[in-house]
């Protein structure tokens, strides 16, 4: 058993660096881990995300890495985003980790599977400077069970 779940975790670990260095327009990939007992309602996840081309165009992506125990189809997120120049904003998302027959999207290894949401399309950064994400579950459980990991992903759109 322990032999398998190590096995595991290199396999994903190598996937994962696949997957990193095939965003190679990306200039920012980061990931939280949640904590194992379960994604409690008081926890956020906060990403600093430098930006220096205000120029260019951007798409951000919220990344949810999920176990097979997750109960839902769905997961609502609240982000809170802070500008470098102080400039605070709410959103909140719906993001399908599941179809309607229960089958997960997203591309899976094991028991885990990541779904990329596309969060905001085609956006310019207004200011340089740091932009603060965080990221609070926005569902109704206090403690949310089958979620690994929260990430964000911002890619610049080369035209």
């Amino acid at each position: 058993m322990q032999r398998r779940m190590k096995t595991n975790f290199l396999l994903a670990i190598v996937i994962s660096l696949c997957c990193v260095s095939c965003h190679k327009n990306d200039v920012y990939f980061q990931y939280n881990a949640v904590n194992p007992a379960g994604w409690s309602k008081d926890s956020a996840y906060t990403f600093e995300v430098p930006i220096i081309d205000t120029l260019a165009s951007y798409n951000v992506y919220v990344n949810i890495r999920n176990r097979g125990e997750y109960p839902y189809q769905n997961m609502w997120l609240f982000l809170h985003k802070l500008t470098p120049d102080s400039i605070q904003s709410t959103d909140s998302i719906e993001c399908y980790l599941a179809d309607n027959r229960g089958k997960w999207l997203g591309s899976g290894v094991g028991s885990v599977y990541e779904m990329p949401v596309l969060y905001q399309q085609n956006v310019r950064f207004k200011t340089a400077g740091t932009y603060k994400y965080k990221i609070v579950q926005g569902m109704r459980d206090d403690l949310l069970p089958g979620i690994n990991d929260i990430g964000i992903r911002i890619e610049k759109i080369i035209k």
